[in-house]
């Protein structure tokens, strides 16, 4: 059933020139749709008729089609342009605008499962919790865009290492669903082994997310504000009760296009809040309410929270100011982002001579937020690090055997994809590179000269003076 209607939707998309994402959304408003397909999901009889409804509705109109690949002019393949990024009209349809990273599952999965990077950077969060001071009630942690949940759970063992008796505050800003899903499935153990947790999921914008609050009275009047006591004292117990949420999630955690920017924006402001139902008691000074939330956090943890193509402007006062505001006395902001000039860089470079994504350091960042705070600044150290503290390597994880005279396909693919996932390359310039296998020839080629494959990271802190 699912390979005879994935092959209608392949079809009809190939013949409309649209992305199968883009169908899922205007079809039944879910851009997901073939991917869960592929994956074994089930659809409704009611969802297969509203896709065989628009297909036939829509069958062969000009005003559904745009070119597969879309070529670029000379101006815009110039990589090192000295004024920004271009500047694009609302409404355009330029896949450079569309395009996240962030947001492409099978780029994004293949990458954090055959990459350490994960681990290296909750490794570099770890060394951080020996800066922190923490003040009662609790430990307060803030992770600015979860993912996979990965640097969450493995920073949230190492606080438990080190603050063993203390509660934990954490709040984790995610707007993807399914990187929601897979951060829940992980974080039943944590309940288990530091019953003394509240863990707070919100899908709310960065100038929000840290104090759990919307400006906007329209979007405060549909905030969905959620608590989930957990019941029993085992992990099975917290994890049967976490995928109850599932249904929850799935009205609930949407995304949309914002017509302006081109990113992901939630339909309605979400706050999902999970304890233990048995520690309530001594919780209950660490539990959010609504409207009475304050920041004042001891870490905020920010791991590629932004595009790297991005205008420094962007990173400054869309991300990394509102997060600095959040800093409570002698709390840390840890921000990673890729630096390149790596053996993943050299397989661009070798596709795309001249092409650099990373246009932006850690010096010209901490300048911008220092300028973007002004007064409100002045309690904070902007701390740039030399090199030998600032940069770390993590790798793609390889056997020896599989690095030799003879690469095969499947970790020659795995070493594309790091690499045009790190260098966060659109999908509208891989068509022609792909299609004649010299990608492959280019991964080979440094892999064996490499004897593998790393990048670099670039890290930086802020943080405010204690009182």
């Amino acid at each position: 059933m699912n390979d005879a209607i994935l092959q209608e939707i392949s079809d009809f998309c190939r013949q409309a020139g649209l992305a199968e994402s883009t169908f899922g959304r205007r079809a039944v408003n879910d851009g997901k749709l073939a991917s869960r397909l592929r994956n074994g999901g089930r659809i409704t009889t009611d969802t297969l008729d509203r896709i065989r409804a628009f297909m036939a509705s829509h069958q062969g109109k000009p005003a559904l089609s745009r070119p597969l690949v879309i070529e670029r002019s000379p101006t815009l393949r110039a990589p090192h342009r000295a004024d920004g990024p271009i500047a694009i009209a609302p409404g355009s349809n330029d896949p450079q605008r569309n395009f996240r990273f962030f947001d492409n599952r099978q780029k994004y999965l293949l990458f954090v499962n055959t990459c350490s990077e994960k681990w290296v950077v909750a490794s570099r969060v770890a060394l951080e919790l020996g800066n922190i001071h923490p003040r009662p009630p609790a430990v307060r942690v803030f992770d600015a865009g979860v993912g996979d949940g990965s640097v969450l759970v493995r920073s949230l063992r190492s606080m438990h290492d080190r603050f063993p008796h203390m509660p934990f505050y954490a709040v984790g800003k995610e707007i993807s669903l399914e990187d929601i899903r897979l951060t829940l499935q992980k974080m039943a153990d944590r309940f288990l082994e530091h019953p003394q947790t509240v863990l707070v999921l919100t899908n709310l914008a960065y100038a929000d997310a840290p104090w759990l609050a919307v400006k906007s009275l329209s979007a405060a009047s549909s905030m969905v504000w959620h608590e989930l006591p957990l019941a029993g004292t085992t992990a099975h117990r917290f994890e049967s009760q976490i995928m109850d949420l599932e249904p929850f999630l799935a009205e609930n955690w949407k995304a949309g296009v914002s017509p302006k920017t081109g990113n992901p924006v939630y339909e309605r402001p979400v706050v999902l809040v999970i304890y233990r139902d048995d520690h309530k008691f001594l919780l209950d000074p660490i539990i959010p309410k609504p409207g009475g939330t304050v920041a004042n956090y001891d870490l905020v943890i920010a791991s590629q929270p932004y595009r790297a193509r991005a205008s420094v402007d962007f990173k400054a006062r869309r991300v990394i100011a509102p997060l600095a505001r959040a800093l409570g006395p002698g709390g840390r902001l840890l921000a990673i982002h890729s630096y390149g000039h790596d053996p993943g860089m050299e397989i661009i470079e070798r596709v795309w001579p001249g092409d650099n994504p990373f246009t932006t350091d850690r010096h010209q960042i901490l300048k911008a937020v220092k300028h973007e705070l002004g007064a409100a600044g002045r309690d904070l150290n902007f701390n740039a690090y030399a090199d030998n503290r600032s940069l770390f390597r993590y790798e793609m994880h390889t056997l020896p055997s599989e690095v030799s005279e003879s690469i095969g396909t499947s970790t020659a693919f795995a070493a594309w994809n790091a690499a045009i996932y790190v260098a966060q390359i659109e999908d509208d310039r891989l068509g022609s590179v792909v299609s004649d296998g010299r990608y492959l020839d280019a991964t080979r080629e440094v892999l064996r000269k490499h004897n593998g494959l790393w990048f670099y990271d670039e890290s930086y802190v802020i943080s405010r003076r204690r009182d």
